[in-house]
């Protein structure tokens, strides 16, 4: 059975806005669900130190450690990372498992999270930048699915109770899988990336539990898994290859987010 890590916001990885324990549990269902055996860490670097080979699938479901906390809501948050001491980051393990091949999935705040690895800042193609970056009122949020992506494959436009991430950054080739609409202006929502053996898929939706209410949202998910896995006999569409418009398949494009340093 294949084996996949989902790496849960705790510590320092935690936020006052987003309940990784509980969207967590709702990623290991659909993840087991796809036949995996499901692990959930929330000691995020020592997992990632130990990142073994046999890892096939990694989640990233985390927010950013640096990350500001209003006054208001600091007091739980700094319960949970008080006294955890200075990180021990060795990002060896994660760059090795990229070069051999892993499928990574990461959700909603994963983009602004593990910014001491930059195997995966180059893996995940874009991020959320403080002061550039924003989102609109949590509520109804439109998803608008593009292009011919496996991952989208059958799906149609849906609508969910979630946050629409605007204006992240993007630093390398994705290939948009959905955007949505905000003043005028379409954002990259959901993307895929491959690079070398690997493959990534980031999606910018599930805030909380009520994101995965939502069937196709669950659907879109299930077959972001299985685009992801990276044993050749299961792999779905599309060549693995190098990251860049001649490499990353006929649907590949070099989306900018919207924003006036945007690069």
């Amino acid at each position: 059975m294949p084996r996949a890590m989902i790496l849960s916001g705790a510590g320092r990885y935690a936020d006052p806005w987003h309940p990784f324990p509980a969207t967590s549990e709702r990623l290991a269902e659909l993840v087991r669900e796809a036949g995996y055996d499901v692990e959930v860490r929330e000691d995020i670097d020592a997992a990632l130190a130990a990142l073994g080979d046999d890892v096939d699938l990694l989640v990233v479901n985390a927010g950013n450690p640096d990350g500001p906390v209003d006054d208001g809501e600091v007091a739980e948050y700094a319960d949970a990372i008080d006294g955890d001491g200075p990180p021990v980051i060795d990002s060896a393990p994660l760059q090795a498992a990229i070069d051999r091949g892993i499928g990574i999935l990461a959700l909603h705040a994963a983009a602004s999270s593990l910014p001491d690895y930059p195997a995966y800042h180059h893996a995940i193609g874009g991020r959320w930048v403080p002061g550039e970056s924003w989102h609109p009122e949590f509520g109804e949020a439109h998803v608008h699915l593009v292009g011919d992506h496996p991952v989208r494959a059958g799906l149609l436009d849906f609508d969910v109770q979630d946050e629409r991430y605007t204006a992240l950054r993007l630093h390398d080739v994705i290939e948009p899988i959905a955007e949505h609409l905000e003043d005028g202006i379409r954002h990259p929502l959901i993307w895929g990336r491959e690079f070398g053996p690997s493959r990534l898929v980031y999606d910018g939706l599930g805030h909380d539990t009520r994101s995965y209410d939502s069937t196709t949202h669950r659907e879109l998910i299930t077959q972001a898994i299985g685009w992801l896995d990276r044993r050749p006999e299961r792999r779905l569409g599309r060549g693995a290859g190098a990251a860049g418009p001649e490499a990353a398949g006929p649907g590949a494009a070099r989306r900018e987010a919207a924003g006036p340093d945007a690069s």
